[in-house]
């Protein structure tokens, strides 16, 4: 019994022998990767799976070089994590899932404290790069647009507590608050999730070309518009087999309309055509765009603030969290794009005087002065040199311009007829780009509104100056209305400077639960769309401070 007691005993200290040289093997093996990583030989490597050079080699040394991912728990949350990573519109492989389940199931066969060591590193970082993607996007819009000023840096000591949830097997609620909490971001995800829906049952039939289609027409073409219509609930499945295009038809088709941008008047012209048979799978991928949009801009948000859907058309004040109006805008033509930036509006300006900015006086104001010398007098503009000093304009030689630089200020003085109409809305940026008022009113009756040298237009600018001198005591309408009338030029200071964002979404889930897709006027989803599907990479400004 006594040799039987020995046995079991020497056999018990081989196994913690064992385990604890397995244990030592696959720390020395962590050690060695972050070292590698340290070091920058692992970047150089092109077998090398690792990205973080920051806060993987700053999670395992809070570790003392221990392995980090020892509960199963948090293992299993964090692979499904990244597999419902691609209800976000990104790419599970982004997150090593193929190499993740590889190790795993090499490890189950045989362990191996090399494999092992290998395992953890490849999970932190996996977490690493899906809590990138999620808190500032896939994609760098600053390698987009070098007008970009939204960029998010993420403090380092608060990333360091995820630790406490990989320990109590919190990873998924870790994650989750990691996306945008904005209703917005969740309502794009779930239209993803339908839209996919769709494809996977077939997407939906091509309508096909002819001549424009009108109500109590019959035609063939017409059961493939019901059947188009149906699939995306633009209208109920109802006499799918008629071929006349009835008040269901031209209902149904009037919602598409409304949903893509277009004037609804029920008649299916070459631009409705081409919306209705633009493929479910380019839809997903303007889906997904919008998707890293919002993960660039829709985290941390003001309870106040103005945005400017650029593609859309609309301004919106958001007070208190919710929205509190919505307005119509007109933005910059397409070879004057109104750019994407946030900054705060500081102050409104009543009966504003109007200084041509360099650009617009360069390419239109000049040629129009030289072709009508009366241009300036019925525009009602001067010439200021510098100082701000009136010229008289007989003493110009207007034939030496545009070609030479022109040496003075044009200014288009207060009224209704005024460029900026009879209100805007400041905040100083380096683009010259604000909100304001306009004389041209008959642009916000059109669907679509880019019209502008690249200032956002506003309908019903005078209610948001209310709403936006709400607080300021006598600043009613009657006030406002009284000032305009003065025609005399007034400043008037926020009591605090307001968030404004312009932002461009050519998708979106509006008031009635419907997804708008808009058009992508100024080009730009394609560079986000190969960015979406191209290698993971860290953007190239500092991302932790």
């Amino acid at each position: 019994m006594k040799k039987l007691h020995l046995f079991i005993i020497t056999i018990l200290c081989l196994s913690f022998s064992q385990v604890n040289q397995a244990v030592a093997e696959e720390k020395s093996q962590i050690r060695s990767w972050v070292e590698r990583i340290k070091s920058g030989n692992c970047a150089k490597d092109k077998d090398c799976p690792i990205s973080s050079v920051i806060l993987l080699p700053e999670l395992y040394k809070k570790y003392s070089y221990q392995p980090i991912w020892t509960n199963p728990g948090s293992v299993r949350q964090l692979v499904d994590a990244i597999k419902d990573s691609y209800h976000d519109g990104l790419t599970p492989e982004d997150y090593h899932l193929s190499l993740i389940q590889q190790l795993q199931k090499a490890l189950v066969a045989k362990p191996d404290p090399a494999k092992q060591a290998k395992l953890d590193v490849v999970l932190t970082d996996s977490l690493v790069r899906l809590g990138y993607h999620l808190l500032i996007g896939k994609v760098d819009p600053e390698s987009l647009d070098r007008n970009w000023n939204m960029d998010r840096t993420l403090k380092l000591d608060p990333i360091l507590k995820m630790s406490i949830a990989i320990d109590n097997a919190q990873v998924t609620g870790l994650v989750a608050g990691f996306r945008p909490q904005a209703d917005f971001y969740r309502d794009l995800k779930q239209v993803l999730a339908n839209y996919r829906k769709i494809q996977a049952e077939g997407g939906w039939p091509q309508v096909p070309a002819g001549k424009t289609l009108k109500p109590g027409m019959t035609t063939p073409r017409v059961t493939t518009i019901r059947q188009r219509l149906v699939v995306t609930t633009d209208m109920p499945a109802v006499s799918m087999e008629s071929s006349l295009y009835d008040d269901a038809v031209e209902a149904g088709v009037k919602q598409f309309q409304q949903r893509h941008g277009f004037e609804a008047d029920g008649i299916v012209g070459k631009g409705t055509l081409a919306a209705m048979n633009v493929p479910i799978k380019a839809r997903i991928g303007q889906l997904r765009v919008n998707l890293d949009r919002a993960r660039w801009v829709l985290h941390d948000l003001p309870q106040d603030f103005v945005v400017t859907d650029i593609a859309g058309f609309n301004l919106l004040y958001i007070r208190n969290g919710q929205e509190a109006w919505k307005t119509r805008v007109q933005v910059g033509k397409t070879y004057r794009k109104t750019p994407v930036f946030r900054d705060r509006i500081r102050y409104i300006e009543f009966n504003p005087t109007w200084t041509i900015p360099p650009g617009i006086l360069r390419k239109d104001i000049l040629p129009k002065v030289k072709r009508d010398p009366q241009y300036l007098q019925n525009k009602n503009m001067v010439v200021l040199n510098q100082q701000g000093k009136q010229i008289d304009t007989a003493t110009i030689d207007w034939s030496q311009y545009p070609g030479k630089g022109f040496p003075y200020l044009i200014r288009q003085k207060p009224g209704p007829n005024n460029a900026l109409g009879r209100v805007k809305f400041i905040f100083p940026n380096k683009h010259s780009v604000y909100l304001h008022d306009t004389p041209s009113k008959s642009g916000f009756k059109r669907a679509e509104r880019a019209f502008s040298s690249g200032c956002i237009r506003v309908q019903n600018p005078f209610h948001f100056a209310e709403l936006l001198l709400a607080d300021k005591p006598g600043w009613d309408r009657a006030k406002i209305d009284a000032v305009v009338e003065s025609r005399k030029t007034t400043r008037v200071n926020l009591s605090k400077p307001l968030t404004v964002m312009l932002l461009y979404w050519t998708a979106a889930v509006d008031n009635e639960r419907r997804v708008v897709f808009k058009q992508d006027i100024y080009d730009r989803d394609g560079a986000v769309l190969v960015g979406l599907d191209g290698k993971f990479k860290f953007r190239g400004s500092k991302i932790i401070e």
